[in-house]
């Protein structure tokens, strides 16, 4: 629950439900090495494959046992009926030490991007001119 809090502060942004249900893991050696993203699937990271979300997003997955564990969507999937996301191996151990699915909620993490960013930033204020005597 810490994360989740952490994140909302930082982002100010409130955390959207995307999907609720089953979600499963994938490995470089059940899948193959390249991910949608087209960077390499890495077992002890925390990304994950989803179809709801755009790639590069990240979203926090909240297993009905409490855990939870923010990921970024660098892939697409899952490929199995019924299934909600794909995590690593690291991400799924994160949310249970030995099963291999468990029913999650899974939250978009609004990132604001660096157009909203610079428009919130506050404007430059003008240098003072050197006192007269």
């Amino acid at each position: 629950m810490f994360q989740l809090l952490v994140l909302m502060l930082a982002w100010h942004q409130p955390l959207e439900l995307a999907a609720e249900g089953i979600a499963s893991y994938y490995t470089v050696e059940s899948s193959g090495k390249i991910t949608a993203s087209g960077e390499p699937l890495r077992n002890d990271a925390f990304t994950c494959a989803m179809k709801g979300l755009p790639l590069g997003s990240y979203c926090l997955v909240v297993a009905e046992n409490g855990n939870s564990v923010v990921c970024r969507v660098n892939d697409r999937g899952p490929h199995v009926k019924g299934r909600v996301i794909d995590l690593t191996e690291a991400a799924m151990r994160r949310l249970h030490a030995t099963s291999g699915t468990l029913r999650v909620k899974v939250y978009r993490i609004k990132t604001p991007d660096t157009t909203t960013l610079m428009a919130q930033r506050t404007p430059d204020v003008p240098e003072r001119s050197p006192a007269k005597s």
